[in-house]
């Protein structure tokens, strides 16, 4: 088996086999109006991470997660700005340590940077270093109103895709993440009912019909 890397969230991590294999790439796709980053915030008390910022600034995104309540790292944040995001991005990712967590939050910047060809060539660096490294990369991809025209490219690259649906039922929030795709071996074939309050916990509650 390779080596596997936690996500942090002890349930997920043995319904995945201990993990996520090193050296993947995976698209985490939810609702902007989701509690997806708490997903990301958790991520980085597992192992040193580097998070590229593409929308809030950097002292934003740290403020967030020093007051979450749940455990968490000190991640090294970056905002990625400027006429050039793809360079930019680039440069950082090549830069990264080894057996490193990566977050690109969101991607769908990226993802709207034409021609196709340069965010394909961006996608393959990424890839390559995140394997050599044996690290892990977490393309935060937002599911709104607009979805990126390269949203096909970056989940046809990735390793592991995560699928995070929230909807009001009744009179509380529902939050259930799929995994419908796998390539480091067996996803659950379940949907895991999530709840993303102060810290990620899976809700254990049934369902009522």
């Amino acid at each position: 088996m390779s080596n596997r890397l936690r996500t942090g969230i002890d349930v997920l991590d043995r319904k995945l086999g201990g993990g996520i294999p090193a050296g993947s790439i995976v698209v985490l796709t939810a609702s902007p109006s989701s509690q997806a980053e708490l997903l990301l915030y958790e991520l980085t008390a597992t192992r040193g991470t580097l998070w590229l910022s593409l929308n809030r600034t950097a002292g934003a995104v740290s403020d967030s997660i020093e007051n979450t309540p749940a455990e968490t790292g000190d991640p090294t944040v970056r905002h990625i700005s400027g006429e050039a995001p793809l360079d930019n991005a680039g440069k950082l990712v090549s830069a990264l340590p080894e057996s490193s967590n990566l977050i690109v939050d969101p991607l769908d910047v990226l993802e709207s940077q034409g021609p196709r060809s340069r965010f394909r060539s961006f996608m393959n660096d990424l890839q390559n270093h995140i394997f050599n490294t044996d690290s892990l990369a977490i393309l935060h991809c937002l599911e709104g109103q607009t979805v990126p025209p390269l949203r096909d490219t970056s989940e046809h690259f990735a390793d592991v895709v995560f699928s995070l649906t929230t909807n009001v039922e009744g009179d509380e929030v529902v939050n259930r993440l799929s995994i419908p795709k796998f390539r480091g071996g067996r996803a659950p074939s379940d949907v895991i009912k999530l709840d993303l309050v102060e810290e990620v916990s899976i809700d254990t509650s049934r369902d009522i019909a």
